[in-house]
């Protein structure tokens, strides 16, 4: 993989980890548009890297909000700020079974599987024009809304489902507040991104597989994602509370049918 290509796919991921079309399966079209041959765990490793940069990204958007939580835990009493963490946590719970048991087969769709990313492009554009319509917004994350969230986030591992769409779409649907929902849906997943770093650092695995492309590209794939992110998150913040998502609907819709009919007929 070439250092353009890195900053391409770092731009790519910066954008769409935020934007509700996906940045996985934004990845995966890419890449093959691109001829990024980076196969199974290697494949994984590398959209791992630069979701570590969309993730820092989250860290500094919400960093107040974060230092909040962690000053409610450290009080060491059931608050406001433990309540929400504990829903945080509810709300990985499936996601966790799903990457602890069936991490093999996830591996597998990150291989080019273009049929399947046009059709999730496809499920996400629905989600979003549904969502879109939704009117009684007004509720916070419960526990049983944050448990529904994260089942929501399990199936957005799917590349092409995009996972922020997914589960903001989901949240409003639980009718959550919408500017509730975005910060929930971008804090959710900051514990699995980097419990999945800190289990494959401890596996030795991302170090193998960073070696197929070179540290010195990935990294800088990272810091593209990282400083695109910060923009396109506060952008997407912004988005949600106007309800202003249904432009994205017609892109994932427009790219999911373009990425088929390049499948089937190319």
């Amino acid at each position: 993989m070439d250092l353009w290509q890195a900053i391409l796919l770092g731009i790519i991921q910066g954008l769409a980890e935020f934007l509700p079309v996906s940045s996985s399966g934004q990845l995966e079209l890419a890449k093959a548009a691109l001829g990024v041959d980076l196969e199974g765990s290697a494949g994984l490793a590398f959209t791992i890297y630069l979701h570590v940069g969309t993730a820092l990204a989250t860290v500094v958007v919400f960093r107040k909000t974060i230092w909040d939580l962690l000053k409610g835990l450290f009080e060491f009493r059931w608050n406001e700020q433990t309540r929400y963490l504990a829903m945080i946590a509810v709300s990985m719970i499936p996601a966790g079974i799903a990457g602890l048991f069936f991490m093999d087969y996830i591996d597998l769709l990150f291989e080019g599987n273009v049929l399947l990313v046009g059709s999730m492009l496809i499920l996400t554009a629905a989600l979003l024009l549904v969502a879109g319509r939704a009117r009684d917004t007004t509720r916070k994350v419960s526990f049983a809304s944050a448990l529904i969230i994260g089942l929501s986030q399990a199936l957005a591992i799917l590349p092409g489902l995009s996972r922020s769409g997914t589960t903001i779409s989901t949240s409003v649907l639980c009718k959550v507040d919408r500017g509730d929902a975005a910060r929930f849906s971008f804090l959710m997943v900051l514990p699995l991104i980097f419990g999945q770093i800190a289990k494959d650092i401890l596996d030795g695995g991302l170090s193998a597989d960073m070696s197929q492309s070179g540290a010195g590209v990935i990294l800088v794939g990272t810091l593209v994602s990282f400083l695109v992110g910060i923009a396109a998150c506060r952008w997407m913040i912004a988005l949600v509370k106007r309800a202003q998502l249904k432009w994205f609907a017609v892109y994932c819709l427009i790219v999911g049918a373009a990425a088929i009919a390049w499948k089937l007929f190319f």
